[in-house]
Order: structure tokens, then sequence, then C-alpha cells
């Protein structure tokens, strides 16, 4: 096989698969992101820890990963907003709008989780830039 052609069967490749993630459908297995609140986060904090357990920004997608669900496996509770999250409960929160929503979380040092709800990805160039953005 010659150069041109590997080049050009590689393109070819390329392009399908750029085609497949622009067009695919985005299937979810579940749609709930899972975030824990590990054992011994509150005695750590109380130690001067500063870990930060999770993350500052949680991104969500509409139709695809639209319910976060927090479980506190520390000893003590957490509060998520206006919601205390008792040890070893777990807390489930809907999202069927898309928006930027700022939470108390006692569960961060700075004491705030901003949560991001996308819109689904139309077909096209938003769905392969979102699939490019989450692959990576």
């Amino acid at each position: 096989m010659t150069r041109s052609r590997i080049l050009l069967l590689a393109a070819v490749i390329l392009a399908s698969a750029a085609l497949w993630a622009m067009f695919a459908p985005i299937p979810a297995s579940s749609r709930e992101q899972l975030f824990e609140i590990p054992a011994g986060t509150y005695a750590r904090r109380a130690a001067g820890d500063k870990v930060e357990i999770l993350p500052t920004s949680i991104r969500l997608t509409l139709g695809v990963k639209d319910i976060l669900v927090l479980k506190n496996l520390d000893n003590v509770p957490q509060t998520f907003g206006p919601v205390l999250i008792m040890p070893g409960q777990s807390f489930r929160m809907p999202f069927g709008v898309a928006g930027d929503v700022q939470f108390e979380c006692t569960a961060h040092a700075s004491g705030q989780m901003r949560i991001v709800v996308e819109p689904a990805p139309d077909a096209g160039w938003r769905r392969l830039v979102w699939r490019a953005r989450h692959w990576l």
C-alpha cells in the first residue's frame, strides 16, 4: 500500500468517526452523576486540612446526566443547599432545566458548590464538541 493510500484511508476513518460523533445519539446507562463525601472529611477539616473532596463546579447535561446524587459516607451530617444529608444517606436532585446554580455546601472548604446544567447537545457540531469535551 502506498503512503498516499494510507493517508487517504486514515482521513476516511477520521471523517467517519467525526460524523458518527456528530449524529449518533448519546446513550446514558444511568442519568445519575454520583459524588461521595468520604468518611473522615469533617475530622480532616477540623484538623486544618484544606482538602477538596468534591469539585467546586459540577457539570450536568439534560437527558444524559441530569440527576445529581450526593452520598454522605462521613460520620457527621453535611448540608447541601437547604438539605441536611445525614451520615449514610444519599440525596438525589434531578434537573429539568438548563442553568447555573450556586448552593451552600459544607463538604467544600469554600462552603459553596456550583452546578452547571447544560442543554442536551443538538446533532452536529455541538454534539461533536460535547463528546470531545467529555472524552478528554
